[in-house]
């Protein structure tokens, strides 16, 4: 019954908003964004029988975090999307509260979901408790939910977020889990068909190994292999901020490591921010039939000014990251646009001479390669401000809700370049992505990117098409 009410609900709210009016105008023009409501986590990206399938937890019925299922889009290209049924609602005795955030295999040909089942026994924290479960998709393309691990001893009930994967006909899982002295732990559990699962116990997280203190909870972790290493994706939340980094809400980021899957022991070197912006969390990747590792990022942070978004007058909140291509290059992890995102360029200018000297440009949907010779500075709509000097980048935007600056770093030495804008958000690339920067910012008007300073500057400009959102 209540999985009838949500889905009445749901087709009535996207039924009242779903026209986009034409004062919109921070709804993004290439990157995913739900239709009404409050969008966050990516879910369950996966290429499955020669289609991407990207699943994300949505709020259909209003901009707050209060209801959680999973949406679901499909795409042949990554860039022209469809809106397939909602996968996951809410409405099992095991996953009443929400269908929390999880990943999506190919079990012998059968696209199966692996997510987390948030039950509140009462009204407090500590009477939080979780199930991780399975949806398999049956021949009608409906999920089949059903629960396989419950509360887990010695942890408190944040336990959430299996990202699963097969190795030598076994299947893995890592789940982020908080200890009952309130410190962020990764799990690793093996299964030999989804439903049975072992503990193999601690692989990172805050007082694992050599790893200090470091944040109450590690949510969305993702372990998978590139190039020689096992790298763990993973959102420390807890970190206490320094000058020129952690200064968001909560972190983002990855450590090296070699998983050994006969002791299940996970060496690994330091924490490493993956995302130098103001906003990007949450991020899962998959593994591509060509061989590509892709990731796709939340576009937002939670608990830090989402609530003051110009976008809610409009019945929605947030967007998905451009999706990325990942590669090791002197163990240090590179992110690019992902290759096919360049079937949206049209009319291309090349621009050189001194950054005083360079044209203003329209940007509400673009893309910028600036090969870079010295110092400058970029203003975008008066609104986002970019600072390149020889200690690195300074990235500037006013606090939607203080009357402050909102102030991130990227330390290095810059050569190249490459921005990508879409009408309320900015992803830079740094050196061919060994540095990113996520970014939402609203101007007021169609937005002008202006160049400044004495760096003689190369720059390859594109304006981009809309994708195909059916």
């Amino acid at each position: 019954m209540k999985e009838v009410q949500l889905l009445k609900q749901t087709l009535r709210n996207i039924m009242a908003n779903h026209h986009h009016p034409p004062d919109d105008i921070h709804r993004p023009q290439w990157h995913l964004s739900p239709l009404v409501g409050l969008m966050n986590d990516p879910n369950g990206f996966i290429q499955f029988h020669g289609k991407y399938h990207l699943f994300y937890q949505w709020n259909p019925l209003d901009c707050d975090h209060s209801t959680k299922l999973w949406g679901h889009w499909s795409s042949s290209n990554l860039v022209d999307w469809n809106n397939e049924t909602v996968a996951l609602l809410p409405c099992q005795s095991f996953d009443i509260n929400g269908c929390f955030s999880g990943s999506a295999v190919n079990d012998n040909g059968q696209l199966v979901l692996i997510y987390t089942g948030n039950v509140m026994l009462g009204k407090t924290e500590a009477e939080r408790t979780a199930w991780q479960c399975i949806a398999r998709q049956d021949s009608h393309g409906e999920f089949i939910k059903q629960p396989v691990i419950g509360q887990l001893a010695g942890y408190t009930g944040h336990i959430r977020d299996p990202k699963v994967w097969k190795h030598n006909n076994i299947w893995y899982m890592v789940l982020a889990a908080q200890d009952l002295q309130l410190q962020g732990k990764v799990l690793l559990l093996k299964s030999p068909n989804l439903e049975d699962w072992e503990l193999l116990g601690e692989i990172a997280g805050s007082t694992v190994g050599d790893t200090p203190a470091f944040g109450y909870m590690w949510e969305c972790p993702d372990l998978f292999h590139l190039d020689g290493y096992d790298i763990l994706i993973n959102c420390p939340q807890g970190v206490k901020a320094e000058a020129r980094r952690y200064l968001n809400q909560y972190q983002c980021g990855y450590v090296l490591g070699q998983l050994d899957y006969a002791t299940g022991n996970y060496s690994h070197q330091s924490f490493v921010e993956l995302d130098y912006g103001h906003e990007f969390y949450a991020p899962q990747t998959t593994l591509t039939t060509d061989g590509r590792r892709l990731l796709v990022g939340w576009m937002g942070m939670p608990d830090q000014d989402e609530f003051s978004q110009p976008t809610l007058k409009f019945g929605w909140l947030h967007m998905m990251s451009a999706p990325r291509e990942l590669s090791l290059k002197d163990g240090k992890l590179y992110q690019t646009p992902a290759r096919e995102l360049q079937t949206l360029r049209q009319h291309h200018q090349h621009l050189t001479g001194c950054a005083d000297t360079l044209n203003t440009l329209d940007v509400p949907s673009a893309e910028l390669i600036i090969q870079v010779n010295g110092n400058f500075q970029i203003c975008i709509a008066n609104t986002l401000w970019l600072q390149c000097d020889t200690q690195g980048i300074t990235l500037t935007r006013q606090s939607l809700s203080r009357d402050e600056n909102e102030v991130r770093y990227w330390d290095g030495k810059v050569e190249q370049l490459q921005i990508l804008l879409d009408h309320s958000s900015v992803e830079i690339f740094i050196n061919q992505g060994l540095g990113v920067m996520t970014s939402r910012y609203f101007p007021k008007n169609t937005p002008q990117l202006i160049f400044s300073g004495d760096a003689n500057l190369e720059v390859d400009y594109w304006q981009l098409n809309a994708m195909s959102l059916t």
